[in-house]
């Protein structure tokens, strides 16, 4: 073995023998090593398999999401005879009409929102709509004995305490409840309802006179295509159907993008699962980088003697750098196992709920992605104590010296681990879903990481110029947070980054339920009423007005829209800002008004005069316009009801969204849609009434308007607060991945500290220190690392909460005690408690064994 020896390869191979040599001796010391390696390859190889998982189910079961090969769906108005031969030329169609509605009690006692689908005899064209007990279509929705048919959700039964059997009315109709259905095959394709479904015919929903001009409902034209139809025909029939009719205003879904909102959201949700799973092995990379010093000084003597043998440095790199490799494979391995099997637990768990392909499946892009994750990291991490090993003499090795040397390594190694880093990082962003939001993720971690940098160096300071105190324990445990070798950085790192992921989601949690429990109902009014015909509004602000004499009525005029155009550029060709794409999504409602909205303020451009006349004008949302790009002046092209119009913006105005009133993104002037037919909004706020109070509300309204659906806001929001917090326990489940990863680390840091804890603990008691005075030094000691770790997380996680609550959700922040409390009991817990049971075994030590290797 020689500096300069005849040839690389085989040293290399020597390099290779030493390492399997060392090796026999098993993983001691490796132990948390591969549990952070394998802990985040897993959460980012099982994450992306579940999201592959759905997504290939989505596109493989594709016709039976959608209903079709391909649909029309159109707002507010059903076909016309030229857009209805040219859908029947293509294959047998399917029609359905969805809407939300009030079913009600024969007697008027109660009644119930519900989401109202009317099917034809051809439905479903894919799949098949299973019931309980089973029945056809005629035994399903037949009229018999003055009664229609209805399959309905069970929620809707237990909701109005029914049974099979008895009769709502809907409408002006009265409908049977027959069955209660149990799979209904196009679901997802319809998109997220607030309500129970309601399954009716086309029959059963005209009788109960529901659509008038301007009601909110939806018509849907499924079509089921040839057999062996490809995605060019379908690609074919899409161009065709917008060439011929240019201005429908329909929205094509094809059998590939069943169920776009979905896969957009599991996207979402991945990424962000990803990027947890990113941070937990971030995080596990200082576990790696504590194991591998721990391991490295455990190898003082061999080092050494290589050294002093003539090795050269990049031999004993080489070594070591193998055996890492070696034993980070192994955390790889065991990490892509559980990966692999994790989409098949969320299949059988989630197969009633979302389509997972097979129950599961073995998706090796995704398992290999996290592979190289977790091998990039390990790289990242082991490279700068490795560079240390390689360039401290043999001679301050053989006195036991140089690991704890203060000083960064050579700018090679900084180089060479910045470059793995980076590396890292450009993967996570190029194949992010969302870039910008992947780019402020990492970069809040690397800030996060600086700062807890310079926090255990502050920490150190101060117990630096700490002025001497009386009592021994503290002064042992002041001065071991500030000796060479101590383990402030590394407890402050590890555990610091995993609190301050958890203090920052508890307080958007925190925030967002006093939102919806306690400001937003106070703000918000009591109902919402939509579909309200142009002929009824004075008669059904009359009742209004006898039935809540204190409340203050707000109504406006609503059609449905589609931007189809800005400046003449049809939007589908322009790039748009993730922040603004929402505006784009599918219809929205819009109004027209003489008078500025009393709850918006004009920021730029003036109002248009009463008995405007002239080119058709729009006032936009400020925020959305500038998310949009859109400036004073530009035109903006919208579809309604079947027909294309063009107006220029004569304004922007501040929306007060998180008020609940009435708001829209765009309010034109009057002449624009002059003579179109529409329906009518309206809202009711009374702060006093009463729960009762509110039911008398609604029981009038039903009874008087039956075509008007009544939305109280309450229990909206009830639903909003059930929904926010399963996702609060979905996202903290998630996030709790790099805690898990945190702790692993802080126990690692700790193990590694226990051969200078040794030497002190011997030293010590040697000099007289009882088990009792060490025992409170290491305590305290503890106690100051965790409450300044925890001090950390409640401001950087205070702060990072505070600007995702107010600069992007525009709520109101709020202080919540008890994260605070929390966040401290749970740092003290974690630090003593680790620290304690990690030092309690030193305590017992002998003290000859350990004075005689001094």
């Amino acid at each position: 073995m020689s500096a300069n020896g005849s040839a690389a390869s085989p040293s290399l191979k020597l390099a290779l023998r030493f390492a399997l040599r060392e090796m026999r001796n098993g993983l001691s010391g490796f132990y948390i090593f591969l549990a952070c390696i394998a802990l985040g390859v897993a959460a980012i190889g099982g994450v992306n398999s579940v999201a592959n998982s759905v997504t290939s189910g989505i596109s493989t079961q594709g016709q039976g999401i959608l209903g079709g090969d391909i649909r029309f769906q159109l707002n507010q108005r059903e076909v016309n005879a030229e857009e209805r031969a040219f859908v029947e030329s293509k294959g047998r169609v399917a029609v359905a009409a969805n809407m939300r509605s009030m079913a009600r009690l024969a007697d008027g006692s109660d009644q119930s929102l519900v989401e109202v689908k009317a099917v034809d005899n051809a439905y479903p064209l894919y799949g098949s709509l299973d019931t309980e007990p089973k029945l056809d279509r005629s035994g399903l929705f037949a009229e018999r004995e003055g009664a229609f048919g209805a399959a309905i959700a069970q929620i809707f039964l237990d909701r109005l305490n029914l049974k099979l059997g008895d009769r709502v009315l809907l409408g002006s109709a009265t409908f049977e409840l027959r069955a209660v259905i149990s799979n209904e095959p196009d679901v997802l394709s319809d998109g997220f309802g607030f309500a129970p479904r309601f399954l009716i015919s086309l029959e059963g929903l005209r009788a109960a006179g529901l659509v008038q001009p301007g009601s909110l409902v939806e018509h849907s034209y499924k079509i089921a295509l040839r057999a062996g139809a490809s995605e060019a025909d379908i690609a074919t029939i899409r161009n065709e159907a917008q060439e011929k009719f240019p201005q429908a205003g329909w929205t094509i879904r094809s059998r590939s993008n069943a169920a776009p909102s979905l896969s957009a959201n599991v996207e979402r949700f991945s990424q962000f699962l990803t990027l947890v799973g990113l941070t937990a092995l971030i995080v596990g990379g200082v576990g790696v980088a504590n194991a591998v010093r721990a391991y490295l000084d455990a190898k003082r003597g061999v080092i050494a003697t290589f050294k002093s043998l003539g090795a050269p440095g990049w031999f004993v790199i080489a070594v070591y750098l193998i055996q890492i490799i070696l034993i980070a494979l192994l955390g790889i391995a065991a990490g892509l196992i559980l990966a692999a099997i994790i989409p098949y637990v969320a299949g059988y768990a989630l197969q009633s709920v979302l389509p997972i392909a097979a129950k599961g499946g073995f998706y090796p892009g995704a398992l290999a992605w996290a592979a190289l994750f977790g091998l990039l990291t390990t790289l990242a991490f082991a490279i700068l104590p490795l560079g240390r090993a390689r360039d401290i003499p043999a001679t301050a090795l053989f006195r036991e010296q140089g690991f704890d040397q203060r000083g960064w390594p050579k700018p090679v190694y900084i180089a060479v681990a910045a470059l793995l880093v980076a590396t890292l990082c450009i993967l996570a962003v190029v194949f992010a879903y969302d870039r910008r939001i992947a780019i402020t993720f990492i970069g809040a971690v690397a800030f996060s990481f600086l700062v807890l940098r310079a926090v255990s160096s502050l920490v150190q300071w101060l117990a630096r110029r700490a002025p001497r105190v009386r009592s021994t324990a503290l002064r042992l445990a002041i001065g071991n947070i500030h000796r060479p070798g101590a383990l402030t950085p590394s407890v402050v790192l590890s555990l610091g980054l995993g609190l301050t992921l958890l203090v920052t989601l508890a307080l958007i949690d925190g925030s967002l339920r006093q939102q919806l429990a306690g400001n937003l109902p106070e703000r918000a009014p009591n109902f919402f009423f939509v579909d309200i015909q142009s002929t009824q509004v004075d008669q059904f602000t009359s009742l209004l007005q006898k039935a809540a004499p204190q409340g203050k009525i707000v109504s406006a005029p609503m059609l449905r829209g589609r931007i189809v155009a800005f400046n003449g550029t049809d939007v589908g060709k322009l790039t748009i800002p993730p922040e603004g794409a929402w505006v784009l999504r599918g219809d929205r409602g819009i109004t027209y008004a003489k008078k500025i909205p009393e709850n918006s303020v004009l920021t730029a451009g003036n109002w248009w005069p009463e008995g405007y006349t002239g080119e058709p004008l729009v006032s936009f949302s400020a925020e959305e316009a500038r998310n949009l790009g859109l400036k004073l002046g530009d035109t903006v092209t919208v579809n309604a009801l079947g027909r294309n119009i063009t107006t220029r913006i004569a304004n922007f105005r501040q929306v007060e969204w998180e008020s609940l009133a009435i708001n829209f993104v765009m309010v034109f002037s009057p002449n624009a849609f002059a003579g179109a037919p529409h329906a009518w909004l309206a809202t009711l706020t009374d702060p006093s009434a009463t729960t009762q109070e509110e039911a008398t509300v609604m029981r009038e309204v039903t009874r008087a308007f039956p075509a008007v659906t009544s939305v109280r806001v309450k229990d909206a929001i009830s639903i909003a607060n059930e929904l926010v917090g399963q996702l609060a326990v979905a996202i903290r489940a998630a996030a709790s991945v790099a805690l898990i990863a945190s702790i692993l680390v802080l126990g690692g840091a700790l193990a590694a500290g226990n051969r200078a804890r040794v030497h002190d603990a011997v030293v010590l008691k040697t000099l007289g220190a009882t088990r009792r005075t060490l025992i409170k030094a290491f305590s305290y000691e503890y106690v100051i690392l965790g409450l300044a770790t925890a001090t950390f997380a409640l401001l950087a996680g205070g702060l990072a909460a505070w600007y995702v609550i107010v600069r992007v959700m525009k709520l109101p922040a709020s202080f919540q005690p008890e994260v605070a409390v929390s966040t401290l009991v749970l740092a003290l817990v974690l630090t003593v408690g680790f620290g304690l049971a990690g030092t309690w075994r030193i305590l017992g030590q002998k003290a000859a064994p350990i004075l005689r290797n001094l």
